[in-house]
């Protein structure tokens, strides 16, 4: 994604995404890579900001840039009305870099804040491994285990084909009807229990670099990817990629949502992945973007507070960029009209791929953030 678009960047190590599977890649971060904290493989490390492309999201290029069975997909269930927004009690999947670091590092004197602010919250699993065969039973582990405690995962299916247009986050299945195959078994593990879906993120605020041919296919196949998670799991909420208020202007971005079939296929958008936007900022954005969409009132927003305390840096500055903090913690009680949930979908600490190896857990920009 572009530096100023990308949510998704550098995607090899993943970091903050908790490979939920062991030896597999699910990460909580946004990057292509592999992921290290999970239990599972390495999970592409979604949460970097991808390589640069020009668009909005780059900003916070730590997860975006700044900016995939053969059983025919369910029918088309229409999102669920039915499913109510999450309850608040967001899951913290046990196994992360930097639950890692802070059970490796007990006497290090940065350990006590970063275990207190970034360690102890819940933060998004994300799946950027195109690995079929393997992703259901990496998605139920997670579930399974959240549906135990009560609480909500957030999960972020990261393997569309063309990821991050050949970024650093680069990626992804080999082709749509892989992908579509690939969504129907990471459908397969979400079980019955509500569940938070970031689906795919930069796939369509970055869908420029995309022939209109390609970019149509793209969005046919969301819009059944989205069909497939709510018929799998009438209690899943499904949010489709809404890029951030530094990228497109929200008529744009709600033409391209609308082609995506977020309108019908969606429970609303995510913004500022990886980014740095103001929450205030994504707040009027996603409702200015919604407002474009139409579609159900229900349609509602999650925004990614995990770096955004301070806003964005100066324009270009996506790589681990100085001066920032943690933004507000997880919750879905925002007090915000249309704002379903604040989320960390990219685990602060997670490098861009300047302070550390991109998706890997570096403790002096964790301990940075912690420290505003």
């Amino acid at each position: 994604m572009a530096v100023v678009a990308s949510a998704v960047v550098a995607a090899g190590t993943a970091a903050g995404v908790i490979s939920a599977v062991a030896g597999e890649e699910e990460r909580t971060t946004a990057r292509p890579d592999t992921t290290a904290s999970p239990t599972v493989a390495p999970l592409p490390a979604v949460p970097s900001p991808t390589a640069a492309s020009p668009s909005p999201s780059a900003t916070a290029p730590t997860a975006s840039r700044t900016p995939r069975t053969s059983k025919k997909p369910a029918p088309a269930a229409s999102p669920s009305a039915a499913a109510a927004p999450p309850d608040g009690r967001l899951y913290r999947h046990p196994a992360s870099q930097v639950l890692d670091w802070v059970a490796a590092h007990r006497d290090d004197p940065r350990r006590p804040l970063i275990e207190t602010r970034i360690a102890a919250q819940p933060a998004a699993v994300w799946f950027a491994a195109y690995n079929p065969g393997a992703v259901t039973g990496q998605v139920r582990s997670v579930t399974a285990a959240a549906a135990r405690a009560g609480r909500t995962p957030v999960l972020v299916p990261y393997a569309i084909p063309d990821r991050d247009c050949g970024g650093a986050s680069q990626g992804g299945a080999p082709g749509l009807a892989a992908y579509d195959a690939w969504i129907r078994e990471f459908a397969a593990g979400l079980g019955g229990a509500p569940v938070i879906v970031i689906l795919e993120p930069d796939a369509i605020a970055l869908a420029d670099c995309l022939s209109s041919g390609d970019r149509a296919a793209r969005y046919a196949s969301l819009a059944r990817a989205g069909r497939t998670l709510h018929a799998a799991n009438p209690n899943a909420r499904v949010y489709f990629d809404g890029g951030h208020s530094g990228w497109h202007a929200a008529s744009k971005q709600a033409a391209a949502l609308r082609a995506a079939g977020a309108a019908g296929s969606s429970d609303g958008i995510f913004t500022n992945v990886s980014n740095f936007h103001r929450t205030a900022d994504e707040a009027a954005y996603a409702r200015q973007v919604l407002a474009a969409l139409g579609g159900p009132a229900r349609l509602g927003a999650v925004i990614d507070t995990s770096r955004n305390g301070n806003g964005a840096p100066e324009a270009g500055a996506w790589c681990d960029p100085a001066g920032r903090a943690l933004g507000r913690t997880p919750t879905t009680d925002t007090g915000e009209s249309r704002v379903d949930a604040y989320l960390w979908v990219k685990l602060p600490g997670e490098s861009d791929g300047c302070k550390g190896a991109a998706g890997s857990f570096t403790p002096d920009y964790a301990y940075q953030l912690a420290t505003g």
